[in-house]
């Protein structure tokens, strides 16, 4: 039996030349991927670079147009977000989809609540549901104060940590997070990347979809750029710094244009910035001496 975190496994996910369009618009053209197991695939890019049809082709929101999908080398063809469900994909939205006013157990199993008893005497099994809310998030090292306290009380952070404890308990083998951290504050977003790196070192393949490099940096194994719908960059984390990713996610020659652009230059017949005014020149401004 294969470790799920032998390497000379097939990737758990594995997209190949996929391409994707709406109308005469090409989302997505010739973009790949691997998602291994105990490892984090980013997917960097700015807004309209195709991060979004990505994890909706994931997912199985949409379909590719062409190119290959594989799931732990058998190549796929979801027909709705259950089949990538199913499969072991789980993906978990910015906007996390919870219900604000019910308790975080509630959340935890929204539409897979388990049941006790029959026919008419058949009711939700509440008291499970509080136990294994409980000890799946204490599993993942998250201390809630109290699993019937509304969702909607939790910071932002806390309620991304839920929602990756949730697809950890329920089976997932590969994790898609889009913009975890992207509303939250520097402590809140370590949180959530904290969380984050300890559903890769339960053996789950994780894709985090980031426009921030200095925090997919921290967790990253994987890092795949998209610009305006193509790949413009592919690398391990051992092959690139910190401040390369930072520099190809910026554009690379069109940063340094920019820079070019924005920085000061003196003017060719007067002074610098800064430089003292000439001799004269206060008492040629000053009212008194002009008068």
């Amino acid at each position: 039996m294969t470790s799920i975190l032998d390497k000379s496994a097939p990737p758990l996910v594995a997209l190949t030349d996929i391409s994707k369009s709406y109308g005469n618009v090409r989302a997505l053209r010739d973009v790949s991927l691997e998602v291994h197991a105990g490892e984090i695939t980013c997917v960097l890019g700015d807004n309209g670079a195709g991060k979004s049809t990505l994890i909706k082709i994931i997912a199985g929101l949409h379909p590719h147009d062409s190119g290959r999908y594989a799931v732990a080398g058998e190549q796929v063809r979801h027909a709705s977000p259950r089949d990538a469900l199913d499969r072991g994909i789980a993906t978990v939205y910015q906007d996390l989809a919870v219900v604000p006013l019910m308790p975080v157990w509630r959340n935890f199993f929204l539409g897979s609540e388990p049941t006790r008893g029959r026919g008419p005497l058949r009711r939700l099994d509440v008291g499970e549901m509080r136990r294994t809310t409980h000890a799946a998030l204490l599993r993942m090292g998250i201390d809630l104060r109290d699993v019937d306290q509304p969702i909607g009380t939790l910071s932002g952070g806390e309620r991304q940590c839920v929602a990756i404890a949730r697809a950890v308990h329920f089976g997932a083998r590969v994790l898609v997070l889009d913009e975890p951290t992207a509303a939250l504050g520097v402590k809140q977003s370590g949180m959530v990347l904290k969380y984050v790196a300890a559903a890769r070192d339960a053996g789950l393949g994780v894709v985090l979809i980031t426009h921030n490099p200095h925090h997919a940096y921290l967790v990253g194994d994987r890092f795949v750029l998209l610009k305006r719908g193509t790949m413009s960059g592919s690398h391990l984390k051992r092959d690139i710094t910190l401040d390369e990713l930072t520099r190809e996610m910026a554009g690379g020659s069109e940063l340094d244009e920019l820079t070019h652009e924005l920085s000061r230059t003196p003017a060719a017949d007067g002074p610098a910035a800064g430089d003292p005014p000439a001799a004269g020149a206060e008492a040629a401004t000053d009212p008194e001496t002009r008068a």
